[in-house]
């Protein structure tokens, strides 16, 4: 038939279809298609592994457990299926084409973008109730457009060209998903095409080492197409590859790209990835566990558990009420609104997490966790779905039908109480700190030597310069849900972002390269923590900037104290710190009330208040000023659009209204200070009681040192930032230190955030005296006990993290090293 795309060739020898011809299928193709779409693999196909394999691949792609015509799932379908007409009706096969609007041979994501409309229109085929579900036509269009890609767009001879990632991972993936789903459709030809393709740009030496490009969740998606290029081709080495290719993912890691023992997640060297890049590994690697369960290639690698560990660890802290935390999300958060995009879907905070979530979902039910860990996850996964009311998960119109169904099936499960959210206090080795208390989260992003400032690169997240010079996130409260979800990044002021210290020098877009290049040259950013409390510390350089200055946060029970001290800067402009800048999102007239008296809600109000001891904003929370503060204050509508930041967003203006509390620390400051406390879901009357009884003494607010005390929580809380001596605590070393006091007992956390000391002595003088070594203490050395307590912390090769012990006052506990 040479009017059709069945068989391979000289693209340039082979004539291009008509409209009308498009659109013809022999009789016995479409009654064999039919056959598979409708009535799923034969007894032969499921005997063997392949035809196994691909059709549990079949299922995931298409899910089961639903009923297609039931909310949400028939929404979604007919949405699915209205698109993939519309792709069908403008498919235009050309010489440098298949859509006129997807032109390949400069745009590597031109390829990417055709094959996924391609992989789209082969679901509409084989989900139901699509209204094109088994439609000969559609099935042809398929066809027709796939060996276009085989022998135009994707080929065995095309040299690769623009982003190494659509040629190895975005094209590939949603091609192999196209094989797949096209069934008998998929001809020896196309199956031996579609391989030849793979092998030339993903070849099995793609994992044979862990570096360049195949490293973390690149590699996991790498291994992906490794083994569904062996199923579609029926061939044990690509498979084979695949399962050997995943081990070193599971491996943990101490510099660069992977997961690290405290459950932190680093791609592109430099960058925190849990909620982005982190997301897509615990996708990819749940989808290949269930499509390799039971065949030869099983992945039985006891290393596997350190991926379950790092979702306890590492992956559960930063997802909230549905989001996951955009500290941990990269240039993805520039994402929004798509340009194009006819749904107006944005990409948010909620949508991430519930992508995440999802995978969390997926993987307990992959049959390769432990029973009691994916009864855990399940109950988290539920608690945190049901609490989301900023976006429901049935009601995402970006979450896929087999999402859903799963996500459904759990909401309607009785056998699972759903988790609340919990406490603790977490200080992670990427430079972030999670900090959670019951109503309310907060998150801390640091940047240092091992760490970017931020991470832009393929025109996306161009002036999130400042997000990584001590950005302090929080959620709770009636609005703090929505603070970054409501279009916050294009619409807020990018050098007032909460928490953090910047000059005000203006900053091209994309300043300091992409990739995470730019990083400030100090290694001091970290913290210790006890698992419930945690004292963090940075020592803040400014991008493009002489910008100094030491900041710290306290995080106690219901607060944070947050100290700022020897910020310096030449750039001749101003310097500030924001204490807030709050997206007041659709109630832009939310009482704020300062010192007692309710400031004006009407847009465009600004003032300098002095001597402010606190202030507080209906719906989120309240901030406090023991020494009295002068504050820049400002009730402004902000305008802009996603294209801004992100050369792919969508240009439509968008306008908010922030409120924003700013500290102005003058034009070239030397030794400028600050103290406040943050009170996520306070309201006047807790603020004002706050301002008039504090419960934390600072004990320090130095460059060298900065410390605080809370008599009520038997908490001392100090960061070193050179050896010396606060309040009890004397060290030998810069370092962190959280003690506490509670009864007979004294419990001690040191870190090295700077990870260059091999050991901190420290000497605690303390009221009380005879303590003897209690409990934990790997790493710890009791040097004296006899009136000061002096301790030798081994903190060398610890990667930031605390050491720990506990002491009682008891003489049946023998001093001695642990």
């Amino acid at each position: 038939m040479d009017s059709s795309w069945t068989k391979t060739g000289d693209p340039a020898s082979i004539p291009l279809l008509s409209r009308r011809g498009l659109l013809r299928t022999s009789a016995a193709a479409t009654a064999a298609a039919a056959a598979w779409w409708l009535g799923g693999p034969t007894e032969a196909r499921a005997a063997d592994n392949y035809d196994a394999m691909r059709a549990a691949w079949s299922e995931q792609l298409t899910g089961t457990g639903y009923d297609p015509a039931a909310p949400p799932f028939a929404r979604t379908l007919t949405a699915l299926g209205d698109q993939a007409r519309r792709h069908q009706a403008a498919l235009s096969p050309q010489a440098g084409s298949l859509w006129p609007d997807l032109p390949v041979g400069s745009a590597s994501a031109a390829v990417t973008s055709t094959v996924g409309r391609l992989r789209l229109m082969a679901l509409a085929l084989t989900r139901p109730a699509t209204g094109s579900t088994g439609d000969p036509g559609l099935g042809a269009a398929v066809a027709t457009g796939l060996d276009w890609v085989l022998q135009r767009a994707y080929t065995a001879t095309t040299t690769s060209y623009g982003n190494w990632w659509d040629w190895q991972i975005g094209a590939p993936q949603a091609l192999l998903d196209v094989c797949v789903l096209l069934g008998d459709l998929l001809t020896a030809e196309r199956a031996a095409a579609c391989g030849a393709a793979v092998d030339h740009f993903v070849p099995s030496s793609v994992v044979d080492k862990y570096t360049g490009t195949s490293t973390g969740a690149n590699r996991v998606d790498l291994c992906r197409v490794l083994a569904l290029r062996g199923v579609i081709g029926r061939s044990a080495a690509p498979v084979a590859a695949a399962q050997r290719g995943l081990s070193p993912v599971f491996r943990y890691v101490t510099t660069g790209d992977g997961i690290y023992a405290d459950g932190s997640f680093v791609q592109h060297t430099w960058v925190p990835y849990t909620g982005s890049y982190g997301e897509v590994l615990l996708g990819s690697l749940s989808r290949l566990l269930r499509l390799l369960a039971g065949t030869p290639w099983a992945v039985t690698d006891p290393a596997l558990r350190n991926v379950f560990t790092a979702v306890d660890r590492g992956f559960l802290p930063f997802l909230f009420n549905g989001l996951v935390m955009d500290g941990v999300s990269g240039r993805a958060v520039s994402r929004g609104v798509q340009a194009g995009d006819a749904r107006r879907a944005r990409l948010d905070d909620h949508v991430r997490g519930h992508a995440l979530l999802g995978d969390v979902l997926r993987l307990a039910d992959s049959g390769s966790v432990p029973a009691a860990q994916a009864a855990a996850w399940r109950a988290a996964v539920k608690g945190s779905l049901q609490r989301d009311q900023v976006l429901p998960y049935l009601s995402n119109v970006l979450a896929d039908i087999p999402e859903l169904a799963r996500a459904q099936a759990l909401l309607a499960d009785s056998g699972t109480r759903a988790a609340d959210e919990g406490t603790g206090s977490r200080v992670f080795t990427m430079d972030r700190a999670v900090h959670r208390r019951p109503g309310w989260s907060a998150q801390l992003s640091l940047s240092s030597s091992r760490t970017a400032f931020y991470e832009c690169g393929n025109g996306e997240n161009l002036r999130a310069w400042h997000s990584g010079s001590g950005m302090l996130y929080w959620y709770g409260g009636e609005q703090g849900d929505e603070q970054y979800s409501d279009s916050f990044w294009p619409t807020a002021d990018p050098y007032r972002l909460p928490g953090t210290t910047v000059s005000t020098r203006p900053l091209a877009d994309g300043a300091g390269g992409d990739w995470g290049q730019a990083r400030p040259a100090t290694a001091w950013a970290g913290g210790a923590s006890d698992g419930d409390r945690s004292v963090v510390g940075q020592d803040v350089r400014g991008l493009g900037s002489t910008l100094v200055g030491r900041k710290s946060w306290f995080c106690l029970d219901d607060s944070i104290v947050c100290l700022g001290a020897g910020i310096g800067c030449t750039d001749g402009v101003a310097v500030r710190t924001t204490v807030d800048h709050r997206n007041l999102g659709a109630r832009e007239d939310r009482e704020f009330v300062l010192d007692g008296v309710r400031q004006p809600a009407d847009p465009g109000w600004s003032r300098r208040a002095d001597g402010v001891r606190w202030a507080a904003l209906a719906g989120s929370g309240a901030w406090v000023f023991p020494d009295g503060a002068t504050l820049d204050l400002a009730r402004e509508r902000r305008t802009g659009a996603w294209a801004d930041i992100n050369r792919g967003g969508a240009p439509d203006p968008i306008t908010r209204t922030y409120l924003s509390i700013g500290l102005d620390h003058g034009t070239d400051p030397v030794d400028g200070t600050y103290h406040y406390v943050l009170m996520p879901g306070a309201g006047p009357d807790q603020a004002a009681a706050r301002a008039a009884a504090p419960t934390a003494t600072v004990l320090a607010n130095t460059a060298d040192a900065q410390a605080i005390s809370a008599p009520g929580l038997g908490l001392t809380l100090a960061n070193f930032f050179a050896p010396g001596t606060v309040g009890p605590l004397t060290v030998s070393a810069p370092c962190s230190v959280l003690l506490r006091e509670n009864g007979g007992d004294l419990s001690v956390a040191v870190a090295d955030p700077t990870r260059k000391a091999s050991t901190v002595q420290l000497t605690l003088t303390l009221a009380l005296d005879g303590y003897r070594l209690a409990s934990g203490g790997t790493g710890i050395t009791v040097l004296s006990d006899s009136g000061p307590l002096v301790l030798r912390c081994a903190v060398a090769g610890t990667g930031g993290a605390s050491l720990s012990a506990v002491f009682r006052r008891s003489a049946a506990f023998q001093r001695g090293a642990a």
